[in-house]
């Protein structure tokens, strides 16, 4: 509470030391800013009243009609949990699969664990689990089977088309479902279950759930992404409104069955890749889950939200530092999130729906109206005054602050005094991250993999590459430079 006080204070000392005149003088760069934030702030809006709406009355409804449908149907569909496992802490794995062997003994149609590994240790650790798990649930009549597949440490996306191979041997029903959980998430007890029922619908090609954390690692990283995983329960539940989500969280997401057994489906997630007119083909070594998500896209499936199921995520912090750690890690989410978003805005917003193309296309526009804004009192600070640095910091406290009130009041708790604080940096830091990687889109590479798309000695062709990409991403800032300093009024 002190720190919230000496927050708020400080927040108005700022803005009460500001001289008159000064104000004034630098009308043209605030009215900039204010008309930029005033886009901003109605676009929030727009997805926090209908993040309320979908959680207070849309969802409830379709929860209530899936369910009757489901269990008008009286049948008892079969889950194939999906897991990826590859250089993760055993203490990390132990509590993984003892979630996952849980949910699958509590599975009413049964369950069958595919497990994708490199080490033989996690095999051994795998079945020790499942033995423990078996243990605590003597004389059950849950039909839950184990297979293996065990493979060479070539990616990720090589894992999943393994298993899903594996699956489809399986002969799985029409409305069965494959669980896909990466190797550091915790499954609810009852996901299949309570997501079962919403695949009575044959449009529903996916869902997704909520998230929480379980970081290990500084205090920053730890709130950072409690952040996050807020935030995105908000987007999620506006977004799911339209049915159409714009991710398939690879931590853990839910499909049907004979969607993503389908061949097509499979080399996707094995080999996708785009042609871009100055890199040329674009092979994708992660993003897996954005690739998931364009086919069922592309198809004009169903993606929903679950808000009321919660996969816990272990995120264990990549390096000692915290803005180390974070660059790295939105490096990776937003390049695959560029890579992708191109191709998605080449479908018609009629067959994706007019909210989810715009939702689409402004991710790219934020990068530069965030952007805008900094640039613009920067430039006003260095030819104007540089009294409009206080004004400017007092009121991305004021509003980071509210902004955060309001996002926490949907989890229904309060916050610590890092998150405004936080909150800018992910806005203003992630926009600068996005700018340089939507002109480097060839640069990709995993946290605990060592594929990447550098590291190695590159030709000619590719340096060139690399230098007109470092000019074309000049060129862009130039621009943006230019244009604030005259909608500004400053040149």
């Amino acid at each position: 509470m002190l720190a919230h006080v000496i927050y708020l204070l400080s927040m108005t000392i700022l803005a009460l030391s500001v001289p008159h005149p000064t104000v004034n003088a630098v009308s043209g760069t605030l009215i900039t800013v204010g008309l930029i934030g005033a886009w901003r702030y109605a676009w929030a809006g727009i997805n926090l009243a209908r993040a309320a709406y979908f959680l207070n009355f849309a969802y409830p409804r379709r929860r209530r009609l899936a369910a009757e449908a489901y269990t008008a149907r009286g049948l008892k569909d079969h889950a194939y949990f999906l897991v990826t496992t590859y250089k993760i802490a055993p203490e990390i794995s132990t509590r993984v699969y003892r979630s996952i062997f849980e949910a699958a003994y509590n599975a009413a149609g049964g369950a069958t664990i595919v497990a994708s590994i490199v080490d033989e240790a996690d095999a051994r650790l795998i079945r020790r689990v499942m033995e423990s798990v078996a243990a605590r649930h003597p004389g059950s009549n849950a039909m839950v089977g184990l297979k293996i597949d065990k493979i060479a440490g070539t990616g990720k996306r090589d894992a999943l088309a393994t298993s899903l191979r594996s699956i489809a041997k399986l002969n799985p029903g029409r409305n069965d479902i494959v669980v896909f959980v990466d190797g550091d998430s915790c499954v609810p007890i009852d996901v299949v279950d309570r997501s079962l029922p919403f695949f009575t619908d044959p449009s529903v090609g996916a869902v997704t759930t909520d998230e929480l954390s379980d970081t290990q690692g500084g205090r920053l990283f730890r709130d950072w992404f409690d952040l996050r995983f807020s935030q995105r329960h908000v987007m999620m539940s506006s977004m799911s409104l339209s049915e159409r989500v714009l991710t398939l969280t690879g931590r853990m997401s839910i499909f049907r069955a004979s969607l993503a057994t389908d061949p097509g489906f499979v080399e996707l997630v094995r080999h996708d890749f785009i042609d871009h007119w100055r890199l040329g083909r674009v092979n994708f070594l992660t993003g897996d889950d954005k690739s998931t998500w364009f086919w069922l896209l592309q198809r004009g499936y169903k993606m929903l939200y679950l808000p009321d199921l919660c996969t816990l995520s272990i995120e264990t912090q990549p390096y000692p530092s915290f803005f180390g750690s974070a660059i790295v890690l939105m490096t990776r989410w937003f390049g695959n999130m560029l890579r992708t978003n191109g191709r998605a805005l080449a479908l018609p917003a009629s067959q994706i729906g007019y909210f989810t193309w715009w939702s689409v296309f402004d991710q790219a526009l934020s990068i530069w109206t965030t952007l805008a804004g900094p640039a613009s009192i920067l430039l006003a600070a260095a030819f104007v005054s540089p009294w409009i640095l206080p004004i400017y910091f007092a009121w991305v406290m004021f509003t980071r602050y509210s902004f955060c009130t309001i996002i926490m009041a949907f989890r229904g708790r309060s916050f610590p005094v890092t998150f405004p604080f936080l909150l800018y940096f992910s806005q203003v830091g992630g926009a600068v991250v996005k700018s340089f990687i939507l002109f480097r889109l060839d640069r990709q590479k995993w946290t605990r993999q060592t594929t990447s798309g550098a590291g190695k000695p590159v030709p000619v062709g590719q340096r060139w590459r690399a230098l007109s990409s470092t000019y074309m991403h000049c060129l862009a800032l130039g621009w943006l430079i230019l244009g604030v300093a005259y909608v500004g009024n400053i040149i």
